[in-house]
């Protein structure tokens, strides 16, 4: 089981830092990606890092503001978002597999809740 935290409301050009804990399975030898997705919008993919964490990809829209990490000692994902925009509100969710950009991911969180406004 995935389970997503640090959601909440932050202002424009404010700062959240999301966390990936699994529970009941090891991440260790698993890629976790963070998809995310608005209200009357498809879900899209956000970034993923591989399992040694050696490699990461990010979608073109927050490219220089997020980072994604890990630290496979505490079965932990993070996402480490900063100039958060209005537009980056939405419900965060992480997946995991065996690799980064495959078509689905075998495992999902249940997501939280980010929206950026004044």
């Amino acid at each position: 089981q995935l389970v997503e935290s640090g959601g909440g409301l932050v202002q424009p050009g404010g700062s959240l830092r999301l966390s990936c804990l699994a529970s009941g399975r090891s991440l260790e030898h698993l890629a976790v990606a963070w998809f995310r997705q608005a209200p009357g919008k498809e879900r899209e993919a956000v970034s993923c890092i591989s399992d040694i964490g050696d490699s990461t990809d990010y979608a073109d829209f927050v490219m220089g503001r997020f980072t994604i990490s890990r630290d496979n000692s505490k079965n932990t994902v993070y996402l480490q978002m900063n100039r958060l925009k209005p537009e980056d509100t939405a419900v965060y969710y992480c997946a995991a597999d065996s690799f980064c950009g495959l078509p689905d991911y075998d495992f999902w969180g249940q997501g939280t809740q980010v929206t950026v406004s004044s």
